[in-house]
């Protein structure tokens, strides 16, 4: 048991934090599983090839994700001491896999020279003071509205993951985009362990069991497991057969068939040219490339940070993060790493929300994470175990707790309601955290100007709006410009 007042305590704050050793391991514990799914995910989206016809590999990106997630996260706990776990990020692997990849003669190394250039760029701007004096000109409401819009988010993600929440096919008669389970109807095992899942955390929570979180997502894990191994279920998508809409989302619960254990391979490590899209592309064209990148990890990580401090109520009075530096130049040596190791950009994981949940305070917290992600590099095939449907329910209590704060928005003033409603609707509506910042921000300088107010708005505030009046514009002045 680990001593108040022990060179650990001391050293993490445990105690100042209102924390202990044992929650702290369960919160990372809690943290692992609700976004081991990046080690299967990320190559299945970086699994297509570049423009050159070379691909990654799906084990070689497995491998990398977890050691490049592993090592920052321990890096973000041991140095920065905050609970954010850092991994790849879906929303910019996405980008880079469906849009950059696709330019003609860009090859893999050329596309994360990009991401690397990127996060170079996002570390020049925290050492010089410029991203910190961003985050700190945001308004407090906006602070707050960033929060609830990342809670409605991840659960959201939680839902959709579920297979609680389906996207409605693109037919003549569809009258709404999403809508409940399969054809509105819920269907499947993998729904009924959500459902059990939610409903035994929530039960635990109200409790206020401790490791309630933690002990949801095992006992769902578990059902899940049972249900594969006598039913039979199967994934949702296998390649080469009709899709199977009572399946597993993605992981399917299954004890690996062959060796639990492997040797990773990391020879995706340094395979990087940091200037090669210049060549390639033309000047213009990487650069607003790695503008649009940078843009993008820039903001969803200042986003999620202020989420996740709010939750863990790890802010000053002024809603400011005590330290935050050291949280702002991790996160960027988290692009720097994404892209020499070809695994995009690594970022702070909304998902950290569920260790929170389960009492994390600490960097204690990730370094438990870290160590179980590098672990994963050698035990990839037990990371199939945990399926989404059984971590959703996590996700879903942790939005909640985070909308929770929705009541210390100013609604009587319009100039702040309205950017804020339109900050935490965008997030989960349009699948970012970005494009909720973006439209907050400008919405909140545009409005006060009307308002006769504009002189009360932050000159960094003025400069980032215009900044994302590009990011949704890119589209356009890359067609203006012909590229």
């Amino acid at each position: 048991m680990l001593k108040t007042g022990s060179v650990l305590d001391r050293y993490f704050d445990i105690t100042q934090r209102g924390s202990t050793f044992s929650r702290e391991i369960r919160g990372g514990l809690a943290t692992f599983f609700a976004m081991s799914y990046i080690v299967v995910l990320n190559p299945l989206i970086l699994a297509g090839a570049d423009s050159s016809g070379a691909e990654l590999g799906f084990e070689r990106v497995a491998a990398v994700t977890a050691l490049v997630a592993g090592i920052l996260t321990i890096v973000m706990g041991a140095w920065a001491r905050y609970p954010f776990a850092l991994a790849t990020g879906l929303g910019v692997n996405a980008f880079v896999a469906i849009t950059v990849a696709t330019n003609p003669g860009l090859t893999w190394p050329d596309i994360m020279g990009l991401v690397m250039l990127a996060g170079l760029t996002m570390l020049v701007l925290v050492l010089t003071g410029f991203r910190t004096a961003v985050f700190n000109a945001v308004p407090e409401s906006l602070k707050t509205a960033i929060v609830v819009g990342i809670g409605l988010f991840i659960a959201l993600i939680g839902l959709v993951n579920a297979g609680f929440v389906r996207r409605v096919p693109d037919v003549a008669n569809t009258t709404v985009p999403v809508g409940l389970g399969f054809g509105g109807v819920l269907i499947g095992w993998p729904t009924l362990v959500f459902v059990f899942g939610l409903i035994l955390t929530i039960a635990l929570v109200v409790r206020k069991v401790r490791g309630a979180i933690l002990i949801g997502v095992l006992a769902a894990t578990a059902l899940a497991v049972v249900l594969e191994a006598v039913f039979d279920v199967g994934a949702s998508v296998t390649p080469g057969q009709d899709p199977n809409p009572a399946g597993w989302s993605l992981v399917v619960p299954e004890l690996p068939a062959g060796s639990w254990v492997g040797v990773p391979d990391l020879s995706l490590v340094g395979n990087v040219s940091l200037f090669g899209a210049f060549g390639h592309l033309g000047g213009t064209a990487a650069v607003l490339l790695t503008f649009t990148i940078l843009l993008s990890i820039f903001f969803d990580a200042m986003g999620t940070m202020v989420g996740l401090a709010n939750e863990a109520k790890l802010v000053d009075a002024k809603g400011n993060i005590p330290g935050v530096d050291r949280v702002l130049i991790v996160d960027a040596l988290g692009a720097v790493a994404g892209g020499a190791g070809s695994v995009s950009s690594n970022q702070i994981y909304v998902e950290s929300g569920a260790g929170i949940g389960e009492g994390a305070r600490t960097g204690l917290a990730n370094v438990v994470t870290g160590l179980l992600f590098l672990l994963a590099m050698f035990f990839t095939p037990l990371i199939s175990l945990v399926p989404f449907e059984a971590v959703a329910p996590a996700l879903v209590v942790v939005g909640f707790m985070m909308v929770a704060q929705v009541g210390r928005i100013d609604f009587e003033d319009w100039g702040i309601a309205i950017p804020a409603f339109l900050t935490f609707t965008l997030m989960p509506f349009t699948y970012s955290i970005a494009n909720g910042l973006g439209a907050g921000f400008i919405a909140f300088v545009l409005i006060r100007a009307i308002q006769g107010r504009g002189r009360e708005v932050h000159p960094l505030m003025w400069a980032v709006a215009a900044a994302f009046v590009v990011f949704f514009g890119i589209g356009p002045i890359e067609q203006l410009l012909g590229i």
